[in-house]
């Protein structure tokens, strides 16, 4: 069994920055394919009209995101992280690569026969998310805080450097025909890199730094079976005994205990995307009125989301902006619900402007929230359960998610379709 202590403690924060500045990137990667889906959803909306793209995409992904992670999450303690998230990776390559290859066999035509092979990509996001950020997570979760917090911090960068980049291409192809599409091609082009270039940073750079073999090794003493791949990779080849009887892994804390223990900090996650994903992208796609802004509108509303989510991710960053009472974050997350009337009537009565600060301010609270409740959670707990604990956060957050995304469907209730 490896040995932690001695001469390994002072090294642990050899490469503390580096690991901080990959974690974000492969935060970044493991939303970005679907964060390019949601962006380019004025695309959509032009080739399949009649379809709903934007929910249903939305609607499609969720079902696959939450059953897998379900079953991911019930199984960690028996997974290998290094395969599980190698294969999120591979799959969001593959995925985002499929998503060119049929717009280029298609002509960017619409018809059913498109439109379901864009939802069958969808479904493999679905699939990748779950095995990407819930392993990400449960990794990370044994891991210094601010590892996780730059984690989450890239998901939320993908979405605003989409949206930056769809505000490019927007202006760029505006007086061209075929613009949308070709901002598109774009759009994925760059996706299929950024995945695979995650691909290669988590098999052969990230397991190699100190800091994060030291963290396994920490998790490895304690009973984890989960790192014993991604110690392999990182030149460690002693690890613990795989024996189901091992002391150590029968003395740890089952799901159940967690999920008991935690039960506030779980519902505070699914209060926080239920919510948002309530109104996220779908209301705002096609609910929000036109304005002055035109075509334009949509698409600096998504863009103000996401930028304005990257923005509250690193709040909790600056000193004494953390919120850790557990009653407070309870409070923060119920308080957030009001935004529901609030966008409704701004909808109906106020101008864009409204509109979009109250986007800029359910950004802002989802992405600071987010990061206030997955860095608290972990703490005071072993290097087995903080991996599961995170699976089981992702599971949470997933499953407010595909709940949102469901309730989102009652904002077309008295409307034509």
């Amino acid at each position: 069994m490896s040995t932690l202590g001695g001469n390994d403690a002072p090294d642990k924060l050899k490469g503390k920055y580096a690991a901080v500045v990959l974690c974000w990137v492969l935060g970044f990667g493991s939303l970005l394919s679907w964060n390019s889906m949601l962006t380019i959803g004025d695309y959509y909306m032009v080739v399949f009209p009649t379809y709903h793209p934007s929910r249903v995409l939305t609607l499609v992904y969720q079902p696959f995101a939450f059953v897998t992670i379900s079953i991911l999450s019930y199984h960690e303690a028996k997974l290998n992280t290094r395969k599980r998230n190698l294969f999120g990776y591979s799959l969001f390559f593959v995925s985002s690569f499929m998503v060119l290859v049929v717009n280029l066999a298609t002509s960017g035509k619409g018809g059913v026969g498109p439109y379901v092979g864009i939802c069958v990509i969808s479904a493999c996001f679905g699939v990748a998310d779950a095995f990407c950020q819930g392993g990400m997570v449960g990794d990370l979760s044994l891991m210094p805080p601010e590892m996780v917090q730059s984690f989450f911090a890239g998901l939320a960068a993908s979405g605003a450097l989409t949206s930056a980049l769809r505000l490019i291409t927007k202006a760029a192809f505006a007086n061209s025909n075929d613009g949308l599409r070709k901002g598109a091609i774009i759009f994925f082009a760059v996706t299929s890199f950024a995945e695979l270039l995650c691909v290669l940073i988590y098999a052969f750079i990230f397991p190699k730094l100190s800091i994060v073999k030291y963290y396994r090794a920490k998790a490895a003493s304690e009973g984890s079976k989960t790192v014993a791949a991604d110690l392999a990779a990182g030149g460690i080849q002693t690890i613990p005994s795989q024996d189901e009887e091992d002391p150590k892994l029968l003395d740890r804390l089952t799901n159940k205990e967690l999920i008991f223990q935690s039960i506030d900090y779980l519902i505070d996650l699914f209060l926080i995307y239920v919510l948002t994903l309530s109104i996220f992208p779908g209301f705002l796609s096609e609910d929000s009125g036109s304005h002055s802004l035109g075509s334009w509108y949509v698409v600096v509303l998504i863009a103000m989301y996401n930028v304005w989510d990257l923005v509250g991710r690193y709040v909790p960053l600056i000193k004494g902006l953390m919120l850790e009472s557990r009653k407070g974050l309870m409070i923060a997350s119920l308080f957030r619900f009001s935004f529901i009337p609030a966008f409704y009537f701004t909808t109906k009565y106020a101008g864009q402007g409204w509109m979009l600060m109250l986007t800029s301010l359910l950004g802002l609270s989802n992405g600071y929230l987010t990061v206030c409740v997955m860095t608290a959670a972990p703490k005071g707990y072993k290097g087995p359960e903080q991996n599961a604990l995170g699976n089981l956060l992702v599971l949470f957050l997933l499953g407010g998610i595909f709940a949102g995304v469901t309730l989102d469907w009652l904002w077309l209730i008295g409307k034509s379709w």
